[in-house]
C-alpha cells in the first residue's frame, strides 16, 4: 500500500487514499485555454496512467456499493480500457467504507479515498477530478440509478471524437423522490438555463457523464459542494463553447435512502444556474430587465408628459434611474469578466 498525498479542503478533510496498486508518476496537463478545443491525449502514455478514472462518490450506500462497484469494474474490464475507480467514502455513517476496504483485493483497479468530514457530492467530484490519474474522467452515482455499463461506451464516443469536451447520459425517465414537484421544477430550471446559456440541454444536471480532464481543471474550483456540482460542469463548458454530446440513458429507481431535498436543493439549482450564467455572462442576467426599465419609464414619462402637462411622477423617475443603474452595473459585470485572464 502507497502513500497518497493528503487533501485539505474547506469542507472536508481527506485521508491518505488506500492504493493497492504502485503509484505512477503523476504527470498534470497545463489547463487549456477555456476558448478552444483540445485533441485528447493517447489512450496510455508512458508513465503507465488509465486512460479513465471513474470518480465514486459514496455516502451510506451499505446495501448496494459493492454491487456497483461490481458493475462497473465489470464493465471496464469487458471493455479492454485501462482504467481506475477512485471511490471515495464522504465519512458515512454505515459500514460503507468499511466494505469498500473489505473488497479492494478483488478490484485492483480501485482506489480508497475516505473522507474525515462530509463535504457533499461535488466536493468528493472536485477531489476526485483533481487526484485523477486518467485524462477522462467519468461521474456517476453509488446508488444504482444510472446505467454504469454503459461508461465504456460514454468514454469510446469521447475518444472517438474530439470535437466533443464531454458526454452526458440524458435521462429520459424520472425516477426519483417527490415527482411531481421535481418534474415541473426541472422543467423550469432547465428552460432558463436554455435561455440563458443559448443551448439545448436535454438533461442538465444529469450525473452520469464522462469529460476530457484537462478542459474541466479551470472550472472545478466553480464546483459547490452539493447535488448542483454537475449543474455548474455542464454551463461552465457550453460557457465556453465546449461542446457537449447527449446520449439517451434509462434511469432507475434509487437504491436506499435519498439525499435531496426538494426546496433546498431545487432553491440552490436556481441560484447556481443564475450563479454561472452571471459568471461568464453577465448581460444575460442583467440587461433584460434594465432594459424593461427604462423602456417602461420612457413610456410612462410620455404618459406624464401629456397627462400631468410635463411633470414626471416619482415613481417614473424612480423607475427610469433603477434601469439606468442595472445597466452600468451589468455593463460593469461584463467589463470585469472580459477582463479576467481565466475565461
Amino acid at each position: 500500500m502507497s502513500e497518497h498525498p493528503t487533501l485539505t479542503d474547506d469542507a472536508t478533510a481527506v485521508l491518505p487514499a488506500v492504493d493497492p496498486a504502485p503509484p505512477a508518476t503523476r504527470v498534470t496537463p497545463a489547463p487549456p485555454a477555456p476558448h478552444h478545443r483540445t485533441e485528447p491525449e493517447p489512450p496510455a502514455d508512458d508513465s503507465g496512467r488509465p486512460l479513465v478514472t471513474i470518480v465514486l462518490p459514496c455516502y451510506n450506500e451499505r446495501e448496494h456499493v459493492i454491487a456497483e462497484v461490481e458493475r462497473i469494474c465489470a464493465a471496464m474490464d469487458a471493455s479492454g480500457m485501462t482504467y481506475e475507480l477512485l471511490a471515495i467514502d464522504d465519512a458515512s455513517t454505515d459500514d460503507t467504507l468499511t466494505l469498500l476496504l473489505e473488497a479492494r483485493s478483488r478490484f485492483p483497479s480501485m482506489r480508497i479515498m475516505p473522507f474525515r468530514r462530509n463535504g457533499g457530492s461535488g466536493t468528493a467530484r472536485r477531489i476526485g477530478t483533481l487526484e485523477a490519474r486518467g485524462e477522462i474522467v467519468a461521474w456517476t452515482d453509488a446508488d444504482m440509478t444510472y446505467p454504469n455499463e454503459r461508461i465504456p461506451e460514454l468514454v469510446s464516443m469521447l475518444v472517438d471524437d474530439p470535437t466533443y469536451d464531454q458526454v452526458v447520459g440524458a435521462r429520459t425517465s424520472e425516477e426519483g423522490t417527490h415527482k411531481i414537484l421535481r418534474v415541473p421544477a426541472k422543467w423550469v430550471i432547465r428552460k432558463i438555463a436554455e435561455k440563458l446559456s443559448n443551448s439545448s440541454i436535454p438533461d442538465l444536471n444529469s450525473g452520469l457523464r464522462v469529460f476530457r480532464r484537462s478542459v474541466s481543471l479551470p472550472y472545478l474550483r466553480l464546483l459547490p459542494p452539493g447535488f448542483s456540482c454537475v449543474t455548474t460542469i455542464t454551463l461552465a463548458f457550453l460557457s465556453n463553447q465546449h461542446d457537449i454530446r447527449y446520449v439517451p440513458i434509462s434511469y432507475a429507481k434509487r437504491s436506499g435512502v435519498s439525499k435531496f431535498h426538494f426546496t433546498k436543493d431545487a432553491y440552490r439549482y436556481i441560484l447556481q444556474v443564475l450563479r454561472m450564467v452571471m459568471y461568464f455572462n453577465p448581460l444575460k442576467v442583467l440587461m433584460p430587465p434594465a432594459l424593461t426599465l427604462i423602456s417602461v419609464g420612457l413610456l410612462k414619462g410620455v404618459y406624464d408628459l401629456f397627462a400631468h402637462f410635463g411633470r414626471f411622477a416619482v415613481n417614473t423617475v424612480l423607475i427610469f434611474i433603477t434601469g439606468m443603474l442595472v445597466a452600468a452595473l451589468a455593463l460593469l459585470a461584463d467589463l470585469i469578466v472580459r477582463s479576467r485572464s481565466e475565461v
